[in-house]
């Protein structure tokens, strides 16, 4: 058994790079589609959108600061109260109201449009740092127009979803869990679309004001893994003073069931602690452009998850504003691909010109002979 783990371990070492980035993340998606399943199917077994975050941020703070504390412990800067005050900022920011909003528009709505909408993040996020003049707009390159027109149809996709529903256009009638009906599965009947569909934007409002709040605090304190540790740890502190002071029903902080008690472990361990790591390892390894570029893969899996396992139904309004998402994500996600290459092909300019101011007086080694000619010929 042991030559069989350490052959198997080999041959994962001869893989190339890429391709361990495109399993890793292939198995991320999954493991975060499943999520958005889970936490609605939590919902609908009754579960408080309060204390759930609670219980799973202390879940993930358990998991990461390990790690944090081990692998960072040579180079972590010194703590002031300024690196406080930010953390705290980036976890009500971030965690608290990030997921607050989430929920509440997972509540109201479902899995499949709650995943599309996050497709939208990378819109929002170059519209907000090119406000703050951290992200330069180039309208004249074609990379800046991609942006610009990616952001546009985001913000149209996200208002279609918001504005109108339509009628459906497909839906399973018998979910697979349908021989128990003391838990009610699928969309959620008679709750408040357009509150669930404003909760999902103000989700991914959220998520892009913490990107680009961690983008400054990072270049002061590079200790990613204490950071993160920092800001769940607020978090926590965070959600159980607004779920002490909401929360007034004992029972809503007791688990009453192996699945509710599942579903907190899982977006704990597998999705705020694990997945962390995982997306982590990514963006230093590829960039964020490339992993974002997998988004519409986690909607596409929350699609089938969600009409298998819960019978979801698929409105009109949500598929024409999924799919202006997806457009609008891809011409940001190419938009920075090019403005990566255009600022690479810049950079090896002053190289050129050095060469070229320091040979101008000889001919080219293009156009010299390979061997010296003779002197005496």
């Amino acid at each position: 058994m042991a030559e069989t783990g350490l052959a198997s371990a080999r041959r994962m070492s001869w893989l190339p790079d890429r391709a361990k980035l495109h399993i890793v993340m292939n198995i991320f998606q999954f493991a975060y589609a499943g999520n958005h399943v889970i936490l609605r199917t939590a919902l609908n077994m009754g579960i408080s959108k309060l204390v759930f975050p609670a219980y799973r941020n202390i879940i993930a703070l358990a998991v990461i600061l390990p790690f944090a504390y081990f692998l960072e412990k040579k180079n972590r800067p010194a703590l002031t109260t300024s690196f406080l005050m930010q953390f705290f900022l980036l976890a009500f920011v971030g965690i608290t109201a990030n997921q607050g909003f989430y929920l509440l528009g997972l509540d109201n709505t479902s899995p499949t449009l709650a995943s599309a909408t996050e497709n939208a993040v990378p819109a929002v996020t170059f519209l907000m740092a090119a406000i703050l003049r951290i992200e330069e707009v180039q309208l004249n390159r074609r990379d800046g127009i991609a942006k610009v027109l990616g952001t546009i149809c985001s913000v149209a996709g996200a208002l279609i979803i918001t504005t109108y529903k339509g009628p459906i256009i497909f839906g399973l009638n018998c979910p697979l869990n349908q021989s128990q009906p003391s838990i009610s599965l699928g969309d959620a009947e008679g709750k408040n679309w357009t509150l669930g569909c404003v909760g999902l934007i103000g989700h991914c409002v959220c998520w892009s004001s913490w990107i680009v709040l961690q983008a400054p605090i990072l270049k002061k304190y590079p200790a990613q893994l204490s950071l993160s540790s920092f800001t769940c740890f607020f978090a926590v502190l965070q959600f159980l003073a607004i779920a002490g002071l909401i929360e007034r029903n004992s029972q809503a902080w007791l688990f009453h069931s192996r699945a509710e008690l599942f579903c907190v472990l899982y977006s704990g361990v597998v999705v705020s602690g694990i997945g962390f790591s995982i997306q982590l390892w990514a963006v230093g390894k590829a960039g964020p452009v490339f992993v974002s570029a997998y988004l519409p893969l986690q909607t596409l899996l929350v699609a089938v998850m969600a009409s298998l396992a819960l019978g979801e139904k698929f409105y009109l309004g949500g598929v024409i504003g999924a799919v202006l998402i997806f457009v609008g994500l891809y011409l940001v996600v190419w938009g920075k691909n090019e403005e990566g290459k255009f600022a690479a092909r810049k950079a090896m300019i002053p190289s050129v010109g050095k060469s070229s101011s320091f040979t101008r007086n000889e001919k080219s080694s293009i156009f010299q002979p390979l061997l010296p000619t003779s002197s005496n010929s």
